[in-house]
């Protein structure tokens, strides 16, 4: 699974990174969910005044969302033979 971060300020001048952001594939059911999710947690940011510099995705949706979807998300494939 490919992840990125995000890094900006927020309304009060204080650098904010949010790590752990899954991409997803265009066709993936799941995008719409994540892209929306991530927008929420942006704005809540980006208004809040806590000392916090560093958000993980990860964290918030394991939170947010139902576990059958985290899982579905951040599925990882089981190598076989532990190769």
């Amino acid at each position: 699974m490919l992840l990125k971060s995000l890094e900006f300020k927020n309304a009060y001048g204080q650098k904010v990174k949010i790590i752990e952001i899954p991409v997803l594939e265009e066709d993936n059911t799941y995008r719409f969910i994540v892209q929306s999710r991530l927008e929420t947690l942006i704005a809540k940011v980006y208004w809040s005044r806590e000392a916090r510099c560093v958000y993980s995705f990860r964290d918030h949706l394991k939170r947010v969302l139902k576990w059958p979807v985290y899982e579905q998300i951040f599925k990882t494939d089981i190598l076989k033979n532990n190769a």
